[in-house]
């Protein structure tokens, strides 16, 4: 039984490397790219290590393109501000429906379980002419406000409340804390790796969108980097060493808040699993 646990163990170990590998490779690629020249990476040859190690390409990004700055800059605050309100409101309903009674409680759970299995595609038309009465076309609250609620993390933050210990509430209750209070001084601050791990998954779908920046954002410098990078793709050419190197620079700060939240992730994964 042991030897069998044992070789197990070992394939397990076998099929995860490689999986690691797979998965590596073709960023590894893009990284060195970055760093090639664009005859290079046009001839097709699959090297990992560049013949003639240039910068240009970083330089060409940075400097040359005047909008680049302006593109990451709406990414930032598109991704930062949208993140920050799902945390705050998925939080806050998630609560009222593992915590508050109230008419039609049972109504409501059911209805945001209905949301999640609709296709985001099938809004994709209603939400725009809504934008477009409203004037929020191009505009960073055309972005953020019709994504600024997520029933799929709704729903996991009502697991994770419905879990939360009532001694605590009680406790704040008992010292002056009202609902609200209780909310924000209590339990929020003990809800950090349900958040965290919400956080990324929510920061990581505002950062990578590119449908909804591209029927929304008409002017080059309301883009975001996803819509921006594709400009760098031509009817005939298609520049593939700056796509590389602006790709580089566009996963740097997912990288950044993951090893931020990092400690936190996987209890707030595991966590809502088990429920």
């Amino acid at each position: 039984m042991q030897k069998k646990k044992s070789w197990a163990k070992k394939l397990l170990y076998v099929v995860l490397i490689t999986y690691a590998l797979i998965t590596l490779v073709p960023f590894v690629w893009a990284l060195s790219s970055s760093f090639k020249t664009f005859a290079e990476i046009s001839s097709g040859v699959m090297n990992f290590i560049p013949k003639e190690f240039t910068f240009e390409n970083y330089k060409q990004i940075f400097i040359e393109e005047d909008l680049f700055f302006r593109w990451l800059l709406n990414s930032v605050a598109i991704a930062g501000g949208g993140t920050a309100l799902n945390l705050l409101f998925n939080s806050m309903a998630g609560y009222a429906l593992a915590r508050i009674s109230f008419p039609g409680k049972r109504m409501w759970f059911m209805l945001i379980l209905a949301v999640i299995m609709i296709p985001v595609q099938v809004t994709m038309i209603p939400n725009y002419l809504i934008l477009k009465e409203l004037g929020w076309l191009n505009s960073y609250q055309g972005m953020i406000v019709p994504a600024m609620i997520n029933a799929t993390f709704i729903f996991m933050m009502r697991q994770f409340f419905i879990n939360f210990p009532k001694e605590l509430e009680e406790a704040a209750s008992l010292d002056g804390l009202g609902r609200f209070g209780m909310f924000l001084k209590v339990v929020l601050p003990l809800a950090k790796p349900a958040l965290a791990a919400q956080a990324i998954f929510v920061f990581m779908g505002f950062w990578n969108d590119f449908m909804r920046p591209l029927i929304i954002m008409t002017d080059a410098e309301m883009y975001t980097l996803t819509v921006g990078l594709n400009s760098f793709k031509g009817q005939y050419v298609t520049y593939w060493n700056y796509i590389m190197a602006a790709s580089m620079v566009f996963t740097l700060p997912v990288l950044v808040i993951y090893m931020f939240f990092n400690k936190f992730f996987m209890k707030g994964l595991s966590f809502t699993a088990d429920k």
